[in-house]
């Protein structure tokens, strides 16, 4: 059975995270987001977090190479030896390039970018609604999982407020930074014959539903 080294790709708001859960549940993958990776390499001390920090410390951009550096430790563990979801890198060209040929010194390949799109309008009201409780991280929407009482966590009492991050004008922030990347590296490997496209603004379900059948006619053609 060959890999399955999938990418993740789409704007914030639209449910990578979790399609990604779905992903990993139908084809045992790792999932590899690279917040996470570089906030563990330094709390871990490791090389690579070490050297992560001492860019961050300065409030320099983590280079490519380091990141990536980090990433590929992850990739040549033993649970990766199947395949691999990556999220959150690679952000640009350059990422991209440096991930391929670090995949190609191991004799290894993408199989496919996945893309979740869903418009602007679609992310902000997503985002835009969301509330967490003060107390315990409850999540709720104002829109499609509102709470009983306005305002109020149903599970602890504790105020709901909305994060910074969600707030229209920085979401709108956000957004502009991920079109500005992701465009190109959506050409990047729609030229390479890897993306596949998917519409974001379908339900959960009917999403999974297309990324489920895609993948598995990726294995399929890499078993004939």
């Amino acid at each position: 059975m060959g890999e399955l080294n999938l990418i993740l790709l789409g704007p914030p708001g639209a449910g990578k995270g979790t399609q990604a859960q779905r992903l990993v549940d139908d084809f045992d993958l790792p999932y590899y987001a690279t917040g996470d990776i570089l906030r563990e390499a330094v709390k871990n001390g490791s090389e690579l977090g070490r050297e992560a920090k001492s860019y961050m410390d300065q409030g320099d951009l983590v280079p490519d190479e380091v990141i990536c550096g980090a990433i590929m430790e992850r990739v040549d563990s033993p649970e990766a030896a199947d395949g691999f979801l990556l999220d959150g890198f690679p952000r640009t060209i350059g990422q991209a390039e440096t991930l391929e040929q670090a995949l190609g010194r191991r004799g290894r390949r993408l199989s496919a970018a996945l893309l979740i799109e869903a418009p602007d309008e679609d992310v902000v009201r997503r985002l835009s609604g969301r509330r967490i409780c003060v107390a315990n991280q409850h999540l709720y929407h104002v829109e499609f999982d509102p709470p009983k009482r306005e305002g109020v966590c149903d599970d602890d009492g504790s105020e709901l407020i909305q994060r910074d991050d969600d707030k229209p004008e920085t979401v709108r922030k956000r957004l502009d930074v991920y079109r500005k990347q992701t465009e190109p590296l959506a050409e990047h490997y729609e030229e390479l014959g890897l993306l596949r496209r998917f519409d974001g603004t379908r339900p959960p379900a009917e999403v999974h539903e297309h990324i489920r059948a895609a993948v598995k006619t990726l294995k399929l053609e890499d078993e004939l």
